[in-house]
């Protein structure tokens, strides 16, 4: 038997299997060209060695050298794709590529040089043949050790298989032609066993095709035909066993041998019908394949240890909500998201975001066609997907808002109790990929999972929030106490004062006595910050009247207020008393955060029946953080003791409570300004009043 044919052909074989693979697979992607071109060469090479070893023409080895310096070619050709395919490419290593592949294409003069391949190194042209083959084969063990350093270690988990097995290759042949070189002769029990060598590292290779689908495809095997396959070699395998068993019986068991036989046959025949035939057997064999020979893209423990791990540990420092959009992301490589939540309002509106600095002022109401959608299906709405075949989710329109978000990619539900409790938008990968219905299962299942941290932080923070207003109301019991005893003292000197308001030391006691009454309730006043007023008076406002009236309330600061733009025509039915005094809250807040000589302007304007009022300054302006965290929480202000922090929530609270939304658009530093902008519906002559409209028509005539 020639060992040298037989090696060969194990190589052939495998690389065989491998371009098959890859061809039935392919997409055209560049990095699945390379690795496709590289393969087909490396057979080539291989089928080249066989005739060498079976046949040994001049012709063989030519071809053979040929093959020999375009597989170096093409394998450096891969690995400076992989190079630039992750981004690893240093400035200084750009003019080496041309250097490395000028190598392979300098070796082809050596062609020339007569004698077949594999010959001892006679003379100066086979030393000089030799030289440039251990010279190719440390090139690219260098690139090899180029991807190792400057590959991060989560993306070179995808090819590391590929780089060992090219690496082994390179390394063998490293060794032979520096043998070669160094006792002037090619030892033949190597050359035999470079075939070997090169069908054991095909399986690596394998690995890390299978691992990077994205490069050519992945290749779909049905799970039903491999269990009918398996079971029909199976049962080929049994037969040929069982015959082989009864033939042993016949011929050792004498003139019975033959009963024994046919006896044997027919037992194997009925227990091959009952596996068959037997449930049980059908299920262990479909588990036993599930397990051992498909394997899935993720270890769904891993997977979901580092989701635990993400949610529950705050080692980064990001707030749970940031690291709700991370845990998410980290599943499909995702560079970064932004989360969505539902308000007291019932909106969805953004509050957290991670690696993404884009604000969405926006918000989605409940009945949006991306929440129903959401609500509804429970799928992962892959964005891209959608812009190719908007069929494929039927009924939804997005939003012009999601649009607008740069390298948006998918939007993942997040649902509790069959209820969308919010979404996650996350933006593309640095490396383009595609999700499947593994990814896509793994998605939903690791929202339910997050949005069950996202409610128990909500109620958390309620809860915090009902422990502040408890909190609150107690100091307002103290307040209350002062406030008698001031009203008392006042009683007491308008009680005395018809009897001794000839004297002069009454008079004295009188103005002492009122001064330390100013003074308690400034302290009041002071801790409050508030006017109080009676949410149940509703009546038609006038919305340039109060825009005019909260101008002249707080013209006593600075910078004065002005009115810049109104339309006298636009009306609301609210308070009018706590528009009043919301919007006096944000001027205030605006004149505090501007320098004497800077500006804040009130503005109203009507669209498609509702009304926008808004409060614009010039002053240092809020970071987005601020804004999403802090702005509209109870209790907590940057004023120190002057302020109870609850000004701004408390204005959103009516807004709210009033159909309408707050929004806010700031930006920090100088004269970068804030601009609050309120939307409310409006109101018209002709539309009934809700008092009016549960009125019978007789009485509203």
């Amino acid at each position: 038997m020639n060992l040298g044919v037989l090696s060969y052909s194990l190589a052939v074989s495998s690389s065989l299997v491998l371009t098959l693979l890859l061809v039935t697979a392919w997409r055209g992607r560049l990095l699945g060209s390379l690795l496709l071109a590289a393969v087909v060469i490396t057979t080539l090479w291989a089928i080249c060695a066989v005739w060498v070893n079976g046949f040994g023409t001049t012709a063989a080895g030519l071809a053979l050298q040929l093959f020999e310096i375009l597989r170096y070619a093409a394998w450096y050709s891969l690995l400076l794709g992989l190079l630039s395919y992750f981004h690893a490419f240093q400035q200084r290593q750009r003019h080496l590529v041309p250097l490395v592949m000028l190598i392979p294409l300098s070796m082809l003069s050596a062609l020339f040089f007569p004698g077949q391949f594999p010959i001892p190194p006679q003379g100066w042209g086979g030393e000089l043949r030799m030289s440039g083959h251990v010279l190719m084969a440390v090139v690219g063990l260098v690139l090899i050790e180029q991807i190792f350093r400057n590959v991060h270690q989560e993306q070179l988990w995808r090819v590391k298989h590929l780089l060992i097995g090219v690496g082994a290759a390179f390394a063998y042949d490293f060794i032979f032609y520096s043998s070669a070189l160094l006792f002037h002769t090619i030892d033949k029990e190597m050359w035999v066993a470079r075939g070997f060598v090169n069908a054991l590292v095909i399986p690596l290779m394998a690995v890390s095709v299978a691992r990077n689908p994205e490069w050519s495809g992945e290749v779909f095997v049905s799970r039903k035909a491999v269990f009918h396959t398996t079971v029909l070699l199976a049962t080929g395998f049994y037969l040929f066993i069982a015959v082989l068993v009864g033939y042993l019986i016949r011929d050792s068991g004498g003139s019975w041998g033959k009963v024994f036989q046919i006896a044997f046959l027919f037992v194997s025949l009925v227990l091959l019908v009952l596996l068959i035939l037997s449930w049980q057997a059908r299920a262990w064999l479909k588990v036993f394949l599930g397990k051992n020979f498909f394997k899935y893209q993720y270890d769904y423990r891993d997977e979901w240890l580092k989701l635990i791990h993400t949610m529950a540990l705050d080692r980064s420092g990001l707030g749970l909500r940031s690291r709700a959009i991370k845990a998410l992301a980290d599943i499909v490589d995702s560079a970064g998201g932004m989360l969505w939540t539902r308000n007291e309002a019932g909106r969805f509106q953004q509050n957290a975001s991670w690696n993404l600095e884009q604000q969405i002022t926006e918000s989605a109401a409940a009945d949006s066609s991306l929440v129903r959608f959401l609500e509804q299906e429970r799928e992962v709405v892959d964005l891209s997907e959608y812009v190719q075949d908007p069929d494929a989710y039927p009924g939804l329109e997005l939003p012009s808002w999601l649009r607008e978000v740069e390298l948006a990619w998918l939007v993942v539900p997040l649902v509790i109790d069959e209820k969308l409790t919010g979404f996650v938008l996350l933006v593309r990968p640095q490396v383009p990929r595609l999700i499947n219905w593994e990814e896509r299962d793994l998605l939903k299942t690791a929202g339910m999972q997050i949005a069950s941290y996202v409610a128990f932080l909500e109620t958390s923070e309620a809860l915090m929030d009902a422990r502040q207003f408890e909190a609150f109301n107690r100091v307002s019991s103290y307040v209350v106490h002062d406030l008698k005893n001031v009203s008392a003292q006042l009683a007491l000197v308008v009680a005395n004062a018809q009897r001794h308001k000839g004297n002069p030391a009454f008079i004295d006691d009188a103005i002492d006595t009122v001064a330390n009454a100013t003074s308690k309730m400034d302290r009041v006043l002071a801790q409050l910050r508030k006017r109080s007023g009676d949410e149940t008076l509703k009546g038609v406002v006038k919305v340039c009247e109060v825009l005019q009236e909260v101008a002249k309330i707080r013209s006593g600061g600075r910078p004065v207020p002005q009115v810049e733009r109104c339309d006298p025509e636009l009306q609301l039915f609210t308070n009018r008393e706590q528009l009043v005094n919301i919007l006096s809250h944000l001027v205030s807040n605006a004149q505090e955060a501007t320098r004497d000589d800077g500006e804040v302007l009130l503005r109203a304007q009507g669209r498609g029946g509702e009304v926008f009022i808004e409060v614009e300054d010039n002053g240092c302006g809020m970071d987005e953080r601020f804004i999403r965290e802090r702005l509209f929480r109870p209790f907590d202000t940057t004023k120190g003791n002057a302020g109870m922090g609850i000004g701004v929530y408390e204005s959103r609270e009516f807004v709210w409570s009033q159909g309408g939304e707050m929004t806010v658009l700031s930006r920090t530093g100088n004269d970068s300004g804030t601009l609050f902008r309120i939307r409310l519906p409006g109101y018209r002559e002709t539309t009934p009043s809700r008092h009016e409209e549960r009125m019978p028509e007789a009485v509203r005539g």
